[in-house]
């Protein structure tokens, strides 16, 4: 591959644009999709195990089309395709899931969602190490948790603005109805989603490959696996640092995933004392969005420290900081008994979140061979998809025995999970810091 040029704000800008437009699909998913399973009458013992088919998703998706979209070069380039066809593909997802007649059929498009986010996700993670030189990377990634940050505000909080702003369905929610606030939110999110991945697309362009490497891409031959027995086999080759990071992320995502599986029911009940088919339940749930567009707010906000403090801290340094901010914002959900206290530990989660969606990023890429970069960030993924996929099998398990089924239980432990986390990446991982960086 050829030299990377260092690019200019504007440039990262637009490569990155489509991040807004993909959090809306992970906004409108994370802040609703328990509601939605509670209003199509899932209990809430169930809510954690029918969220499995999420990362299982991402575990199988995102390394397979890291490998193929290595081996691609086309004249929309190497990541380019993967991330359009996985854009139409997860708005189909978004029009049809408010659409759902009942929770297993909302369970099964949450799997088809979720895989399709995954595929068009997974190239832009690519495509930021593609085409930034190392030094940018911190930036880039930085960039790309802005939009996130941007696109999770909005998108959380369509609902809360349906209703509040425009008078849209106060309505009744649950017993099999999902309110008129969530379906529109669902229908401008498929328009967000396609129509931010088509600026991306259409405005930014890709290194293009060597003629060696371009030979060695036109020779591969179509492998009915998939690909997967070289996947496994890479495995044994991963690099030091992507272990270490990957038990960061272990207990980052156990936090995150209680968060969004548990947040929704667990103020339900302390905060809006609320019970099934009334309109305080509806309330609790538009609430939960809008607490969520809270922490997504402060993503966006931070993620303009990030591009520039992490020049003197270093992303190690910085990361350990903001998910012991994480930690906690979670801890502190508890003891809030009014609706707005509930946004201070947003605040502190989105600060975590922030650096959750670029430091690790950042600290992996340079240790990547570029040849492989697509699929080791693919399987860099299992390392968030794992904790979740733990949590999905047990957590319902666990706080059902050992809390007597009380859902706020999940934010004492997501919050302990996110300070396990802070501290070892202070002491477990070996990046140091790379005095090349510069702010954007």
């Amino acid at each position: 591959m050829k030299e990377k040029p260092v690019l200019n704000f504007w440039q990262i800008w637009n490569m990155s644009f489509g991040f807004l437009g993909i959090q809306f699909g992970w906004g409108l998913q994370m802040a609703n999709m328990s509601a939605i399973y509670s209003y199509l009458g899932a209990g809430p013992s169930q809510i954690a195990l029918l969220w499995l088919a999420a990362p299982v998703t991402g575990v199988i998706i995102q390394p397979l089309i890291g490998q193929a979209s290595d081996r691609t070069w086309t004249r929309l380039g190497r990541r380019r395709p993967y991330i359009l066809a996985g854009a139409i593909l997860a708005s189909i997802a978004l029009l049809l899931m408010p659409n759902s007649p009942t929770f297993w059929i909302a369970a099964g498009l949450l799997w088809v969602l979720d895989g399709t986010i995954n595929a068009s996700m997974q190239p832009f993670r690519a495509m930021v190490a593609d085409n930034l030189p190392e030094e940018q990377n911190s930036q880039g990634f930085a960039i790309q948790s802005l939009f996130i940050g941007l696109g999770g505000t909005i998108a959380s909080a369509l609902p809360w603005m349906m209703t509040n702003w425009f008078g849209i369905a106060r309505d009744t929610a649950g017993q099999g109805h999902i309110p008129s606030s969530v379906t529109f939110s669902f229908y401008i999110g498929a328009i967000a989603f396609i129509g931010a991945v088509l600026w991306t697309v259409f405005t930014t362009k890709e290194i293009p490959p060597d003629e060696k490497e371009l030979d060695s891409i036109r020779s591969q031959k179509f492998d009915w696996t998939l690909g997967m027995g070289e996947i496994v086999k890479l495995f044994g080759h991963l690099p030091k640092r992507m272990w270490e990071l990957g038990l960061v992320q272990f207990f980052t995502w156990i936090g995150m995933f209680c968060l969004w599986v548990y947040f929704s029911p667990a103020i339900a009940g302390n905060v809006f004392h609320a019970h099934e088919g009334t309109v305080e339940m509806e309330s609790s749930g538009a609430w939960a969005g809008f607490c969520f567009a809270m922490y997504n707010a402060v993503c966006f906000l931070f993620s303009f420290v990030l591009m520039r403090v992490t020049k003197y801290t270093g992303p190690k340094m910085m990361h350990a900081l903001c998910l012991a901010m994480g930690a906690i914002g979670l801890l502190s959900i508890p003891w809030m008994t009014d609706k707005y206290g509930l946004l201070f530990s947003m605040a502190c989660i989105g600060i975590a979140w922030s650096s959750i969606l670029s430091m690790p990023y950042a600290m992996l890429t340079p240790a990547l061979p570029p040849a492989k970069l697509g699929v080791m960030m693919g399987i860099f993924n299992l390392f968030i998809v794992a904790p979740q996929v733990i949590a999905s099998s047990m957590l319902g398990y666990v706080i059902g025995f050992f809390f007597d089924g009380k859902p706020m239980s999940a934010m004492i432990i997501g919050g302990f999970s996110f300070a396990i986390a802070a501290i070892t990446t202070l002491l477990v991982v070996s990046y140091k810091k790379n005095k090349n960086l510069q702010p954007v």
